[in-house]
């Protein structure tokens, strides 16, 4: 028997039309962002123009298409479809704020607070003792940890690096100096309950994270209230992380985590121009 990689005489590839759910200012921002930069490396030819690229890569980033699909129905290399969305994730991570000049921003312009939090991006599960450390155990799943920062009204304004899925909340603000940053620009944060025993001073605390109640000792009326207050304020953070995982790549991502900060940072960038159009 003799294999063959022929297609049967009557079956042809099919390719269907997807709305993509995104304002033209954020197509034509990714494809100028293309153009400057084939003219700094002075590229003269692409094989499709900026513009079709852009649609591209970002339905990929929107939809969680597979590059191969997205080759397939537009007459391109699966490779060359994967090389686009590498060198666009780049150009667009290279403009991912600060976190330094951002808490300075928002200090300039009156702001007071900012919220923080954690989440994880699932992500494949890999055989092997490496993946392990991926492992979170409080959402029982594989994943990559962040912290990111939003803003009072719950803008995303900072992400941080992508870490292992068992990273505590705690250990990562402290590699990323989250407590020197805001002392540093005058402004306090408003936090969950994991991040208690980051900020241990008493008289002039910089972040909030509220009251926790134990066997020996439960919450007082004043307390309980302190802490919906506190979960008040802290409500649109959750709106900033929904805007981000939007993004349906997030939903597991099969890059390299090597590489999730990367595309993390440069979904920050695309957000904002949806968010702020």
């Amino acid at each position: 028997m003799t294999k063959t990689k022929e297609h049967a005489e009557d079956t042809c590839p099919l390719v269907y039309q997807c709305r993509l759910p995104l304002s033209t200012r954020t197509v034509n921002h990714l494809a100028d962002l293309l153009r400057r930069h084939l003219k700094a490396i002075r590229s003269r030819w692409r094989i499709m123009p900026p513009g079709k690229i852009a649609v591209i890569v970002l339905g990929i980033l929107r939809h969680d298409q597979r590059l191969a699909d997205m080759a397939g129905g537009n007459n391109v290399s699966e490779s060359t479809v994967r090389r686009w969305r590498d060198e666009l994730i780049a150009l667009l991570a290279a403009q991912a704020p600060r976190l330094d000049r951002t808490l300075r921003k928002i200090a300039r312009q009156g702001g007071e607070v900012v919220l923080i939090d954690g989440t994880l991006v699932p992500t494949q599960r890999r055989t092997g003792k490496a993946d392990r450390r991926n492992y979170s155990g409080k959402q029982r799943r594989h994943g990559l940890h962040f912290l990111a920062l939003t803003d009072e009204n719950g803008r995303l304004i900072w992400i941080s690096a992508a870490r292992p899925g068992r990273t505590h909340d705690n250990t990562a603000a402290r590699h990323d100096h989250i407590l020197t940053h805001l002392r540093a620009a005058g402004l306090g944060a408003l936090a969950d309950l994991g991040f208690r025993g980051l900020d241990n001073d008493i008289l002039n605390p910089v972040i909030v994270t509220g009251y926790a109640a134990s066997r020996t000792h439960k919450l007082t009326p004043g307390e309980k209230e302190a802490n919906r207050v506190l979960a008040f304020g802290r409500a649109p953070v959750e709106h900033g992380f929904a805007h981000l995982k939007n993004w349906r790549i997030l939903t597991k991502l099969r890059t390299d985590p090597a590489r999730a900060t990367q595309l993390l940072r440069a979904l920050l960038v695309l957000t904002n121009l949806e968010i702020n159009r």
